[in-house]
């Protein structure tokens, strides 16, 4: 088990449910955030009351733009995040950092409480069984050898992640919310949002390793190309270093 994963996480109790465009939290990841909305804003002063946790959800299609005051529904699939750094700002907004705790699913909202302006759901655990890791020693070698050749290399994070594949101490799932979190889902996440999504809605870690497996290899294949591609467009006597 990941040090984060020791945190504890009551899903016998409702859990405040912050929604937003795309995925923006995975496990294993911190995410810095602004809260300014009054309806958040109390949610976060509520959060820091109890166990500080907020559940990250997504909104369902586009359609939440025109209800965003409202309740627009939102996908299932959710990041369990753990306030670990907060402050709050003279005017009642707050600078928070949310660390990625675990995947969860919404299984029922509350309904709407004049009382509680943000929205609160029962949650259920994602993929926090105990799990064999020698059902992935396959597809750590993979990821090993993919990210030790170029163009993959060459990122900057996939030192990082090499790193960790060769200390046999480091679990291949943690690892592979290393590779979600590092190489897969980057600033640029809201081009990619069934992707990401997929990544945090699948718990079990065979197929989500095939689905990073998959995706390591057409990034591979997408860097080789415009490496191709800027070779064969460079003028004689250039260089594109």
């Amino acid at each position: 088990m990941s040090e984060e994963m020791e945190i504890r996480v009551n899903f016998g109790k409702p859990m405040p449910v912050f929604p937003l465009a795309h995925v923006a939290l995975m496990p294993h990841a911190v995410l810095p955030m602004h809260i300014f909305e009054p309806r958040y804003r109390r949610m976060v002063a509520d959060a820091l009351d109890g166990a500080g946790q907020i559940a990250l959800a997504v909104f369902e299609g586009e359609g939440w733009r025109a209800e965003y005051e409202g309740r627009p529904a939102i996908r299932s699939a959710v990041c369990v995040g753990q306030i670990v750094q907060h402050q709050k700002m003279p005017d009642g907004r707050y600078d928070i950092a949310l660390h990625g705790v675990c995947r969860g699913r919404v299984i029922e909202e509350l309904p709407e409480d004049e009382a509680r302006p943000y929205r609160m759901a029962l949650l259920e655990p994602v993929g926090v069984a105990e799990f064999d890791e020698t059902e992935l020693a396959g597809y750590r070698e993979r990821f090993a050898d993919l990210l030790t050749t170029a163009p993959l290399s060459d990122l900057k994070r996939a030192a990082r992640v090499v790193e960790h594949l060769k200390n046999d101490q480091f679990p291949t799932t943690a690892i592979m919310e290393l590779v979600t979190v590092s190489i897969l889902h980057d600033s640029e996440a809201r081009y990619y949002p069934e992707l990401h999504y997929s990544l945090l809605a699948e718990g079990d870690p065979v197929r989500r390793a095939a689905l990073i497996e998959r995706e390591l290899g057409s990034l591979n294949t997408l860097l080789t190309r415009a490496a191709s591609q800027r070779r064969s467009d460079a003028p004689r006597g250039c260089s594109w270093n």
